[in-house]
């Protein structure tokens, strides 16, 4: 008997949380476009196929991890279909199926951001930005209907921005950019931005699914510190052996540069703006993180 379903096991978090459940000798099953080289593998895919109800027989847990991010599609209705309607189709699939506890991974883009410096908390539930917070965001307010409605077990997990060996993304492209001598040193403005690294999302899916207290709740998942975005710099300096520069690009000069392009006047809005989050409801119910910045290059799954 399979007591545990995945989504999402071929991508960065999911590799992990596969490795991390192998070591407890979990039984598993995943959904996937693709054959899993080693586990029994339902074949889905989320854009265009139906989900087969045989593939919760068996199943207790179902941690829902896929999901379409922002640098994979481009159409709207792209992340619609993945993000919300594969999402609400999952779930009430698992329900009917006798499905006990439902884990969403989501993400801190669903609560929008606050322009004034201070930390979003669970309750500061602001617009999304943008079409990927907007169907997460969606997508939660969907599942947590579902489990009032069924009395299935559901819980929200909203990673901050992700570090760890094998990161994806926009940080990745920053990572290899700063090895390579590419990114300008940034100013120090002083901007506040939250993190996770990827064990720790690992570990506190695994914290959520052994808890009976979080049944209906959405957390924010962060390593509990904030970066500036020069503390970024300087880190990823320090850990690929570069020396840290004692000088900086002044943030007019950079800004002068968004004149000319709206691209990038937008990533220069980003990368020095504050996107800033707090984990105090996680952090209270007794999860803790165990890494920061600086292990970046360490994982233990």
């Amino acid at each position: 008997m399979k007591e545990i379903l995945i989504s999402g096991s071929s991508g960065f978090i999911g590799k992990k949380l596969i490795n991390a459940l192998e070591k407890e000798r979990s039984k598993i099953r995943v959904i996937s476009r693709k054959q899993h080289p080693e586990l029994e593998t339902i074949r889905c895919n989320f854009l265009n196929d139906p989900i087969p109800p045989d593939a919760f027989k068996g199943i207790k847990t179902v941690f829902h991890i896929a999901g379409a991010a922002h640098d994979v599609y481009k159409r709207d209705e792209d992340f619609l279909k993945i993000n919300y309607y594969a999402s609400i189709e999952l779930a009430e699939l698992a329900a009917n199926s006798g499905v006990k506890k439902f884990i969403y991974l989501s993400t801190v883009k669903s609560a929008g951001l606050r322009l004034d410096g201070k930390c979003l908390s669970e309750e500061d539930q602001l617009e999304p930005q943008d079409i990927y917070g907007k169907s997460k965001r969606k997508a939660e307010v969907g599942l947590l209907d579902i489990g009032n409605r069924t009395g299935m077990d559901v819980t929200i997990l909203r990673p901050s921005l992700v570090y760890g060996p094998g990161v994806k993304g926009n940080l990745e492209k920053m990572i290899r950019s700063v090895k390579n001598a590419w990114f300008p040193p940034l100013p120090n403005v002083s901007n506040k931005r939250s993190m996770v690294h990827v064990d720790d999302v690992v570990r506190a899916i695994l914290f959520v699914n052994l808890s009976n207290q979080t049944k209906g709740q959405i957390y924010n998942l962060t390593d509990g510190k904030e970066y500036s975005s020069r503390e970024i710099f300087d880190t990823i300096c320090y850990l690929s052996g570069r020396t840290i520069p004692n000088w900086s690009v002044p943030e007019y000069i950079l800004r002068f540069f968004g004149f000319f392009s709206r691209r990038i006047k937008l990533n220069l809005d980003k990368l020095l703006g504050d996107e800033c989050y707090s984990s105090k409801k996680l952090f209270l119910i007794g999860f803790k993180t165990n890494r920061t910045l600086k292990d970046m290059n360490e994982t233990i799954f």
